[in-house]
C-alpha cells in the first residue's frame, strides 16, 4: 500500500511534537540545564536547525509543554464542573479529581524546574508569572461556580482558596516527587478531602455566628431560617 506523503503543514506539526516528546522525557529524565538542544533535536530525530525553526529557546519549549499540561488538566476540570449535582457531589467528584492529578500528572517535575529557572531569569519570570496567574484565575472561576450553584458566599475570596488549594497540591507534589513513601495515595485523598471540608465548615460556621446575630433560630421560636445570599441575610 502506497504511504500518503505528509503535506509541509504536516510534517511541520509532527517534527514539532517530537521535540515537545523528546525534551519532556529529557527533562523530567535529565534536568533543564544538564539537557542541551542537540540532546532534544537528537533524541526527537532531526538537527539543530529544526528545534531552532520552531522555538527559540529551550525556555520557550518547557513553557510550552506546562501549557499544554495546563490545557488538559483545564479541560477535564470543566468536563467535571459541567456534571453539574449536589454539592456533596460535586465536593467528591473535585476530591477524586484533585488525587487523581496526583497520578496522572507526571510533568511535575517541569514546573519545579521553571520555578527554578523563575527565580534566576527575570525574563522568563515575568512569563512564567503571567503564566500561574492565568491559572490562578481558571481556578478561582471554578470556585465561584461552585458556591454560586448552592446560593452562598464565599467564606473567602475566591482568588485566596484557588492560591491555598493550588499551594497545598504543589506541596504535596513536591513531597512526593522528593519521597512518595511519605505521601501514599490515601493521604493524598484525605489532605484534599479535608481542605474542601474544612472550608465548607467555616462557611456553616460563618452562617451560625450570623444567624445568631439576626436572632433568628431554627427551632422552638417558630421563625424560619433565613436565606443567605451574597453575604446579606433576608427574613
Amino acid at each position: 500500500m502506497k504511504r500518503e506523503r505528509l503535506t509541509r503543514a504536516q510534517r511541520k506539526e509532527q517534527t514539532l511534537e517530537r521535540l515537545l516528546e523528546a525534551a519532556r522525557t529529557m527533562f523530567v529524565k535529565k534536568g533543564l540545564a544538564a539537557t542541551s538542544v542537540e540532546d532534544i533535536a537528537g533524541a526527537a530525530g532531526y538537527t539543530r536547525g529544526a528545534f531552532y525553526s520552531n522555538f527559540d529557546g529551550k525556555s520557550e519549549l518547557l513553557l510550552e509543554l506546562m501549557r499544554r499540561d495546563h490545557d488538559r488538566a483545564q479541560t477535564n476540570l470543566r468536563a467535571m464542573m459541567e456534571e453539574g449535582g449536589t454539592r456533596e457531589q460535586i465536593k467528591a467528584r473535585a476530591t477524586a479529581y484533585y488525587s487523581r492529578h496526583f497520578l496522572d500528572c507526571d510533568g511535575f517535575p517541569l514546573w519545579v524546574e521553571a520555578t527554578l529557572l523563575a527565580c534566576r531569569d527575570a525574563g522568563f519570570q515575568k512569563r512564567f508569572n503571567a503564566f500561574r496567574q492565568e491559572k490562578l484565575d481558571q481556578v478561582g472561576a471554578y470556585i465561584r461556580t461552585f458556591w454560586e450553584r448552592d446560593g452562598r458566599p464565599l467564606p473567602l475570596q475566591a482568588d485566596a482558596l484557588a492560591l491555598g488549594l493550588v499551594s497545598l497540591r504543589d506541596g504535596m507534589q513536591l513531597f512526593r516527587m522528593c519521597d512518595p513513601q511519605m505521601v501514599s495515595d490515601e493521604a493524598m485523598q484525605t489532605v484534599i478531602a479535608g481542605f474542601f471540608s474544612c472550608v465548607m465548615m467555616w462557611q456553616s460556621e460563618d452562617m451560625r455566628r450570623a444567624d445568631h446575630r439576626a436572632g433568628v433560630s431554627d427551632r422552638g421560636g417558630g421563625r424560619r431560617m433565613p436565606t443567605v445570599r451574597a453575604g446579606n441575610i433576608h427574613d
